[in-house]
């Protein structure tokens, strides 16, 4: 695919583009240029991704496709790889899709204290740092990538954020720079201790072969934390209630929808293959992690007063799900963890979108102040009513296809890993179910039925869905629905690369 190598390479930087001419052309009051510029090169990115997807060979969706291989920094023996399969083809579309929805919503939603041009640039370069980790293919171009969304994400909380900003922001950086620390580390120890020494992610699986089991479970340590702490997983969960609850809606809807995907997309892409045996060993602890996280995510709901902590909580709750699928380490577990991710971040995005509009109308988020929304903004409530149906994994939803397989994987691990154990976590993590089923329907029902609130009664800012909110939600509604019906647009994507990861690595079945 020579002349197709300039592909992922524009697909990664148009965004970046975008941002600079921005940032250096247009002028700081010229609001409406800014956003058609956002607008237009988010749409332009997502319609070059529309080419990829057309040009992807489906029948061999295990190979890598659009490579492109140069020589990048030869001191230290990295190289500018990029490629797609079918493991990252999913959440490549899924950041595509929700950018510009995000730009669209943008346009009469700009949050406190204004400044579109800054706002939208670091939208843009979030954009680039994303695109970015699920193209790479070499371990250093992953790390720049995976680190480039810090800083946006920093200055989003911080600057635009609620009350308490500077605390959510400050312990989003600090946690998510300590995971990145003994990532990197990992990563540099993976290179001396391969033979031969590379950071090229095609070859490391064959290189990292003769690392002593010893060292690959201290290196599989250090990329857990890394990974891990994105995701997040429990106890390493804490920043993200904090930074949701300050974020401004467009902050939330992409950290819930894009950036903990990083976390589980890295344990995928990177540290199973490279180091199989030692995660074999790391799947209990993994696993069971995962199942706490999803009790713990689910209790955590129960106890919320604020209704976008309580979605933070709930996708603490979620991801338990996409990880304890990738602890079984079988093809079931793996494909359910890739939808499970497409999934979550369609819905979860969704419910961001729906609390920051609500916060705009009523000024709060208090669950115990809010009600009687099905009578004052019936549209909004009704589609508050599906979201709600499918977190909680209706069928015929997404939802249900990221977590009812993720359990079934849990039945039959991959061999070498405790059977017993994990039949167990199969069973707690079925009671998770019935505990989101309680937490989202108490959630809608507190909002959406009964009689509005006598504080907002005749409150005349009480609108249903705007043109601009119809538009930029529509996609993600539509996407819901025929993902819940037709799962193997996504499964069948991702199957057989994931076959070929688990045949070549011993998971099996």
């Amino acid at each position: 695919m020579s002349d197709q190598t300039w592909v992922l390479p524009l697909l990664t930087f148009l965004p970046l583009i975008g941002a600079l001419v921005m940032m250096v052309l247009v002028p700081n009051e010229a609001e409406s240029a800014h956003k058609l510029i956002a607008l237009i090169t988010s749409l332009a990115t997502a319609a070059l991704g529309v080419a990829v997807f057309a040009g992807f060979n489906y029948d061999a969706s295990q190979d890598l496709q659009f490579v492109v291989d140069q020589s990048w920094i030869p001191r230290i023996g990295s190289r500018f790889i990029m490629g797609v399969d079918g493991i990252s083809l999913p959440l490549l579309g899924l950041t595509l899709f929700i950018v510009p929805l995000v730009m669209i919503y943008s346009l009469d939603h700009i949050p406190s204290p204004g400044n579109p041009k800054a706002f939208l640039s670091l939208i843009l370069i979030l954009e680039t740092g994303m695109i970015g980790t699920f193209v790479a293919q070499d371990l250093i171009l992953f790390f720049v990538f995976f680190e480039i969304v810090l800083l946006p994400m920093y200055f989003m909380i911080g600057v635009w954020g609620g009350p308490k900003r500077q605390y959510a922001a400050i312990k989003f950086f600090l946690y998510t720079l300590f995971g990145s620390a003994l990532m990197i580390v990992s990563f540099i120890a993976v290179y001396f201790l391969s033979d031969p020494q590379t950071f090229d992610m095609r070859a490391l699986p064959t290189a990292a072969a003769g690392i002593s089991s010893g060292a690959a479970l201290w290196i599989f340590g250090g990329m857990f934390m890394g990974f891990g702490i994105k995701v997040p997983m429990f106890p390493f969960h804490t920043w993200l209630p904090d930074a949701h609850t300050q974020a401004p809606t467009q902050g939330s809807v992409i950290l819930a929808a894009v950036l903990l995907k990083l976390g589980s997309y890295g344990f995928i892409r990177i540290a199973l293959p490279i180091l199989p045996d030692a995660a074999r060993q790391w799947a209990p602890v993994i696993g069971v992690l995962a199942v706490i996280g999803i009790i713990y995510g689910a209790l955590g709901c129960l106890a919320q007063t604020d209704m976008k902590r309580l979605i933070a909580f709930s996708s603490v709750s979620h991801m338990g799900f996409v990880m304890l699928g990738i602890a079984a380490m079988n093809d079931i577990g793996i494909n359910a963890a890739i939808f499970g991710m497409v999934a979550h971040g369609l819905i979860t995005g969704l419910l961001f979108f729906i609390a920051g509009s609500m916060k705009e109308r009523y000024h709060t988020l208090e669950i115990k102040r809010l009600g009687g929304m099905l009578i004052q903004a019936p549209k909004l409530g009704w589609i508050l009513g599906l979201s709600t149906m499918a977190s909680l994994g209706l069928p015929g939803l997404a939802g249900f296809w990221g977590e009812f397989p993720a359990i079934l994987a849990a039945y039959s691990p991959a061999p070498g890993i405790n059977e017993g154990l994990f039949r167990t976590l199969m069973v707690i993590a079925a009671l998770g179910t019935v505990l989101a089923a309680g937490y989202l329907l108490w959630l809608f029902q507190r909002t959406s039925f009964g009689v509005p609130n006598k504080e907002f009664e005749k409150d005349p800012e009480i609108a249903d869905v705007s043109v601009t909110e119809w538009v930029s939600w529509t996609p993600m509604i539509i996407g819901i629905v025929v993902l819940g019906v037709l799962p193997a647009l996504v499964m069948g994507i991702s199957n057989p690369a994931v076959e070929a990861m688990t045949t070549a690595f011993g998971f099996g079945g």
